[in-house]
């Protein structure tokens, strides 16, 4: 379930919560993909960034072998990795696809409040 605290609805997807990247919408960038986000679509990026470094990881694959084997470019898999970019859903699916991990958050996001 979502919870927008308290507003009649949230933003549109793309709209001027997109300008800055997902890290940026958290209480520490640096520490990203760690700590959680109070924004929902920052979230939801956090936690496939998390999965799929966890993937990477527990498959021994590089940055480069990860982009041969889904297609999707070095450069946005680092991006994603990094919280950089807002990853589209064919990315997330190819990625996914190769790694065989599922990337996808369980469940619903629930927007947290700041501080919580």
């Amino acid at each position: 379930m979502i919870n927008f605290n308290g507003q009649d609805g949230a933003s549109m997807v793309g709209g001027s919560a997109r300008v800055r990247p997902p890290r940026d919408l958290t209480d520490d960038p640096e520490a990203w993909p760690r700590l959680a986000s109070a924004d929902t679509g920052a979230e939801a990026v956090r936690e496939i960034s998390r999965r799929l470094a966890e993937a990477l990881t527990g498959r021994g694959l590089s940055l480069r072998q990860a982009a041969a084997g889904s297609g999707v470019n070095r450069q946005a898999i680092a991006d994603l990795l990094a919280g950089r970019s807002w990853p589209d859903v064919a990315t997330v699916a190819r990625l996914g696809a190769f790694t065989g991990a599922a990337l996808w958050p369980d469940g619903a996001v629930v927007e947290r409040s700041a501080g919580h």
